[in-house]
């Protein structure tokens, strides 16, 4: 399971996905099983380091696409990831071409790119090498973050770096950088969104959205947004936990 995510990318297909944040392999299986077509395992923020990335790729990635966000745009992060099971990648901070191209040498094998070879979970633990190398770079989906002025400023050249596969809009991260914290919804942010959202559909490059709700997302996917995440593991526990408790207590 998993394999065919970036076919399925590229090719525009609508891709619904949710967060997974929680050092929790049970966690993971829980929301795996209900029919997501991946999960955004998120490897920068919050208590995720190698040991539980590696436990819940085993718990779930063959159920479902599992795309980790890496904690920055750099080799060691990303090919760990990768060698641990990763269907791919989202790389936050991607400001410019240069980085983008970066990042996709990191994620490709040569004659692509220049990722490290070694035996760990995603060769069978050596078992599965040749298959594993013969089909990588095809396989692996390499996705980037705009979410800073300077990617706005520089999407152009972005979107033109062959072997980026979407483009993912952050618009908190967005907002704060155009000084306007968390106000997703004030003309300069929308306006920064609209250029990268016209940009990406010119080029057609896919592009993907996070919002904590289903109405949250619900209008960029009807301007052609197709990676699409929408909630958090810890709002479900905390907003599940939340309202059970106002229930019994008659609120």
């Amino acid at each position: 399971m998993g394999q065919g995510f970036r076919a399925r990318l590229k090719g525009g297909e609508i891709l619904l996905g949710t967060m997974v944040t929680l050092p929790s392999a049970a966690a993971a299986e829980i929301l795996a099983g209900l029919g997501f077509d991946w999960l955004f395992i998120d490897g920068e923020h919050g208590p995720l380091e190698t040991r539980e990335l590696g436990e819940i790729l085993q718990a779930v990635s063959h159920k479902t696409a599992c795309i980790v966000r890496v904690p920055e745009a750099a080799d060691v992060p990303i090919k760990k990831a990768l060698d641990l099971g990763a269907h791919g990648i989202i790389v936050p901070q991607v400001n410019t071409a240069e980085q983008a191209a970066n990042v996709v040498r990191f994620a490709r094998y040569a004659p692509d790119g220049a990722r490290g070879v070694g035996l760990a979970r995603a060769h069978g633990y050596g078992q599965r090498l040749r298959e594993y190398l013969a089909t990588a770079n095809s396989e692996t989906a390499v996705i980037v973050q705009a979410e800073h002025v300077q990617a706005v400023e520089n999407i152009e050249s972005i979107v033109r770096v062959p072997g980026v596969d979407a483009v993912l809009l952050g618009p908190y991260d967005l907002s704060a950088s155009l000084g306007k914290m968390g106000q997703i919804d004030d003309p300069v942010v929308v306006a920064a969104i609209r250029r990268v959202t016209d940009v990406c559909r010119a080029a057609g490059m896919p592009l993907g959205y996070f919002g904590v709700t289903a109405k949250a997302v619900q209008p960029y996917v009807a301007l052609g947004y197709t990676l699409i995440v929408a909630g958090v593991d810890t709002l479900y526990l905390g907003n599940g936990a939340k309202a059970l408790l106002a229930e019994l207590r008659g609120a």
